[in-house]
């Protein structure tokens, strides 16, 4: 007799399989419902927000970039407005008529015009920097699918000043180089947004509201550049250049208190408004190499990104490190006969006939090798790298700008009575130009070591600060007593040593020349230098002019320090230090 059950003709394992099925079908059931009514509830705003951005067309206003100023407020970087045009494919209406007034008011080429107006796209941009009276125009056609957005083109006021100080800004306003580049994250600000609705296909639903996200203006920066100064520090460069046929001219001013540099010239420089077009005429030679290269050199800092033998001028380290250490008393002497002997090299003097008997000052008034390697011989290479490392001279200075290159040195156990030799006299390592400066900073203002420096604080568009920069210092590189007395030497070199040409009546100039022979030696290739200071007893100003690869007469006391004598001539009154000595007037 059969079971009467409904499921009475299955078997029982069959019974079994078919409730396990129903079950498992049960509980998907349940567990779709469950997440249909988390997305209802828990992530409606999130999903509202997704369906939303399918529906949303999005443009970006960019954000004005904080300017660069001087320190008395002198715009050095500022915005022009420019605008963007763009198109958006879905939308267009007539694309020949797009096509003939985008070609004709931007003056393109009408087939680039027609690749970019006929490419499917959610938005292609047809032309950037665009002059805004421009932009109005087009925008007057009132050309479905075309869209007019204002944008900001960075723009130099000076076009070539400070060129390799303050760098310059790519495509989309982000720093390249220089100051444009070490501060970009407060100069750039933040981009804002035109949301536009759309339909599925993408096309702008006609009366709908634009949504706008305004952007945040970057902050303005300002830095210790004086434009003044800086204006006459480059034409005083570019003139010497001219004069002395260099590879280039250096020259950095700057306030040896507390490192704040202003000025940085480095002839020739280059138009911050056109970066990527060379400075020159390349020669059949260069013409053969990679562009980019040659405008990565163009675009070089000499006084930070290159190193060099800082000559003569390191002699200051050296007879600080004697002073400091005692090896060496001002009343000790030394016979020069025009050359010295280290172990199998002949080192010969400057003045090939000796200086005869001097003491310890003047054999820095005569700048005597054979006396140097006598006083190197004394401090010994243990004290010669302590004293380099207390004034900077074996780590980076810290500067604000990127690519600071480091110091090129003999490995301290390396170093035999050879290297300790040439080593005490400014050859056979190598530093950059900043480094130098920062060295007889310390050694000149008490033996405070300072970081070099341009950022002084970032402002908001009323002038209110925003950011305060603080920079390292270390107090004690050496001690006063013996800052004092290189104060006093150097001093002496000018007035009456080997820096006579930076002498100014009326003014207490203190200082050190240097000629170094570049490498390889026997290039007959020389960089020509001197660093001098003001005032002697007190300094607030310290220049220093470098003349790379000078024609002629090549030695650094005869051409480099007349450079920072013209410069002192000028900027020390307007920077309000006035002449001790009233000159007497010629009524001739």
């Amino acid at each position: 007799m059969k079971d009467n059950d409904t499921f009475g003709w299955l078997s029982t394992s069959h019974r079994k399989k078919l409730v396990l099925m129903i079950a498992a079908i049960l509980m998907v059931c349940i567990l779709e419902c469950v997440r249909l009514g988390v997305i209802m509830t828990v992530k409606s705003e999130y999903y509202m927000q997704k369906a939303d951005e399918l529906h949303q067309r999005e443009r970006r206003i960019k954000a004005k970039r904080g300017r660069i100023l001087d320190r008395n407020g002198e715009i050095l970087a500022a915005n022009e407005v420019v605008c963007t045009v763009s198109v958006i494919h879905s939308q267009i209406e007539d694309e020949d008529k797009v096509i003939k007034v985008l070609a004709g008011e931007l003056d393109m080429d009408v087939e680039e015009v027609t690749k970019k107006v006929k490419k499917v796209s959610s938005m292609e941009y047809i032309k950037t920097n665009v002059a805004k009276d421009i932009g109005d125009a087009i925008r007057e056609y009132d050309l479905p699918g075309v869209k007019i957005d204002e944008d900001y083109k960075r723009v130099y006021p000076y076009n070539e000043l400070a060129s390799k100080v303050l760098g310059f800004t790519g495509a989309d306003n982000q720093g390249i180089l220089g100051l444009e580049a070490k501060y970009d994250t407060y100069l750039s600000g933040t981009n804002g947004q035109i949301l536009t609705l759309s339909d599925a296909g993408g096309i702008e639903i006609k009366g709908s509201r634009e949504d706008r996200i305004l952007p945040v203006d970057g902050q303005d920066l300002y830095t210790t550049l004086d434009v003044n100064i800086q204006k006459y520090a480059t034409q005083l460069a570019w003139e010497t250049m001219v004069k002395k046929e260099a590879k280039q001219v250096s020259i950095i001013v700057m306030r040896p208190d507390n490192g704040e540099i202003l000025a940085m010239a480095n002839v020739p420089e280059y138009n911050l408004n056109s970066p990527y077009e060379l400075n020159y005429e390349p020669d059949e030679e260069e013409t053969q190499k990679d562009k980019m290269d040659l405008l990565n050199n163009m675009w070089r800092n000499f006084c930070i990104n290159d190193t060099y033998e800082p000559g003569s001028i390191f002699k200051t380290v050296t007879a600080t490190a004697a002073l400091e250490t005692g090896v060496v008393g001002l009343n000790d002497s030394f016979t020069c006969s025009g050359a010295t002997v280290v172990s199998d090299r002949r080192i010969r003097c400057h003045k090939t006939t000796g200086h005869g008997t001097q003491d310890f000052t003047h054999t820095v008034y005569n700048s005597c090798n054979p006396a140097f390697v006598e006083w190197g011989r004394r401090v010994g290479t243990d004290n010669m790298y302590l004293y380099m490392g207390k004034l900077g001279l074996l780590a980076k200075t810290g500067i604000d700008l990127s690519g600071e290159a480091g110091t090129i040195i003999h490995k301290q156990e390396n170093v035999g009575a050879v290297e300790l030799a040439t080593m005490s006299f400014g050859q056979s390592f190598q530093i950059t130009p900043v480094q130098m400066l920062r060295a007889v900073s310390a050694i000149v203002n008490g033996g405070r070591l300072v970081t070099p420096h341009f950022g002084l604080y970032t402002g908001s568009s009323d002038g209110s600060v925003v950011n305060e920069f603080a920079y390292s210092t270390q107090d004690e590189a050496i001690s006063s007593q013996t800052s004092e007395t290189m104060k006093k030497i150097l001093e002496g070199v000018v007035s009456e040593g080997g820096g006579t040409k930076a002498y100014i009546d009326g003014y207490s100039i203190g200082g050190k020349t240097a000629t170094s022979q570049k490498l390889p030696r026997g290039s007959g290739k020389y960089i020509s230098s001197f660093i001098g200071f003001a005032p002697a007893d007190n300094p607030q100003v310290i220049a220093m002019c470098l003349i790379d690869e000078p024609t002629g007469v090549y030695y650094g006391g005869t051409i480099a320090a007349p450079v920072v004598k013209t410069l002192y001539e000028n900027i020390l009154p307007y920077i309000g230090i006035e002449r001790s000595v009233q000159l007497e007037k010629n009524d001739d």
